[in-house]
């Protein structure tokens, strides 16, 4: 499910979120990574991120409602057509799913997690990748 009334936060209101808010978007991340385990296989290892110039994905973030600044996660999905994944059900009632640009999730990664590869784990639905997704338990530190 794709919200349409939550915009994504700028780079600005993502620099200026606490250690708390930091804290809260890993545990919610945390959760939110369990819960899609029921519906996609998760490969145990990172790969190079997705923000090729050609590179074939569609740009989604996972956002907390209750602080639309908390990023949960980044996902690249593949552009062509899978089943959509059950997101009513991977989200529960605390997160929303927001269609973002590759520049849009590109810049609030770098800002999450500036270290420069490997920030991803592909995914897969039926033994075939079907996207890469970046958790927040994985931040790295912002930048200074």
């Amino acid at each position: 499910m794709l919200a349409t009334g939550i915009r994504l936060p700028t780079q600005d209101e993502v620099k200026k979120l606490s250690m708390s808010d930091l804290a809260i978007a890993a545990d919610l991340a945390y959760k939110f990574r369990e819960r899609l385990r029921n519906y996609i296989q998760i490969d145990p290892y990172c790969l190079q991120d997705p923000f090729e110039e050609n590179d074939d994905y569609n740009y989604s973030m996972v956002l907390d409602r209750q602080n639309p600044n908390r990023v949960v996660a980044i996902i690249a999905s593949q552009k062509q057509s899978l089943p959509q994944l059950p997101w009513s059900m991977s989200l529960g009632e605390r997160l929303i799913k927001v269609a973002a640009s590759k520049d849009d999730a590109f810049t609030i990664k770098n800002e999450l997690s500036p270290k420069a590869t490997d920030n991803f784990y592909p995914y897969r639905r039926g033994g075939r990748r079907a996207g890469m997704i970046m958790f927040s338990f994985e931040v790295c530190g912002q930048k200074v």
